[in-house]
């Protein structure tokens, strides 16, 4: 089989390109990732579909090719995913800490992404140093919930074939749809799956906005902080919450306004042994968590609530 017909579609640049249907979009993704597509394929791909972007309609369609192709994590209650694909660069990334506080009070937490990043310090490296290391079977993800401790399941064992997508950037030097659709991977059945989806431009806030309610989706939507799902601990983004498809304002958070009258105590540096050292004070109460991350840790638990009062009322409809 060849991908190429689909290429010659979305290859005649941001004004030509032609977008395709959810069908097209999912056949074509599944073939990159079964392997039938050449690696000059996969290469055009990636490069057609950064110069044009994604519609809805294909990021539907890659997604179900992706999920279809993940492994299941079984769950009886809600869980909240947490996409962890940028690391930090500047800034502590704070994502560990937001699972880890969430966990504490009784959510299930599943965090996904890779192991390692040359140039970015990855949550799962800090999460190592938190001496929390990364699941490889259902089994360590039980365990870790058990425990009350987030689990991290690297994206290479939650689905190979993303992994191999993913791992194209290294050889031509950007971003392709993969890591798109890995924040919005649903991997938890059969239970709600609460997704933490962050974007760094506008217009993709605005395509999450409407994916979100056209599948119904329950998700938090927000500004990443380095593209992280974390909050800026500096200066409060706006959290828009989705359940069940449906923008709850009661459960959202505005953006902060005005000028900043007071930075938190944060580390100085953002290597993962600092970070962990940082959110260990924080979990143990020696230093105050950052008011937005706190202020999103709220929302959160909030959300799971009204998945679970969904849940319930739902159950007493169908008895």
């Amino acid at each position: 089989m060849s991908i190429s017909h689909y290429i010659k579609d979305i290859g005649r640049g941001a004004a030509g390109a032609r977008a395709l249907s959810q069908a097209a979009a999912r056949d074509l993704m599944g073939q990159v990732l079964d392997g039938t597509a050449s690696d000059l394929e996969v290469g055009a791909f990636v490069m057609a579909m950064r110069m044009k972007g994604e519609t809805l309609a294909e990021l539907l369609g890659f997604l179900e090719a992706v999920e279809e192709r993940c492994l299941l994590v079984e769950s009886d209650r809600p869980v909240v995913s947490i996409p962890s694909y940028n690391g930090a660069r500047k800034l502590p990334n704070l994502t560990p800490l937001l699972a880890m506080c969430l966990a504490q009070q009784g959510a299930r937490v599943l965090v996904h992404g890779p192991l390692t990043d040359g140039s970015r310090v990855t949550s799962a490296e800090i999460l190592r140093d938190l001496g929390l290391h990364a699941a490889l079977t259902l089994a360590d993800i039980a365990s870790a919930w058990a425990r009350r401790e987030p689990a991290f399941v690297a994206t290479g064992t939650l689905c190979p074939a993303l992994q191999k997508l993913l791992s194209v950037r290294s050889v031509v030097g950007v971003r392709n749809s993969g890591h798109t659709v890995a924040k919005m991977l649903n991997p938890c059945q059969p239970a709600r799956c609460l997704r933490l989806v962050n974007f760094t431009h506008p217009e993709f806030g605005t395509l999450m906005a409407a994916w979100a309610q056209q599948t119904r989706a329950d998700a938090v939507v927000l500004r990443g902080t380095e593209g992280e799902p974390a909050a800026d601990p500096r200066r409060q983004p706006r959290l828009d919450v989705w359940v069940g498809g449906e923008l709850r304002g009661d459960l959202s958070s505005p953006a902060q306004d005005g000028v900043l009258t007071e930075l938190p105590l944060l580390p100085r540096s953002h290597d993962a042994a600092t970070t962990a050292l940082y959110i260990q004070d924080v979990l143990g109460g020696a230093r105050p968590a950052p008011a937005p991350l706190a202020r999103q840790v709220d929302l959160v638990l909030a959300a799971l609530t009204a998945l679970e009062a969904s849940a319930q009322a739902k159950s007493s409809l169908n008895a």
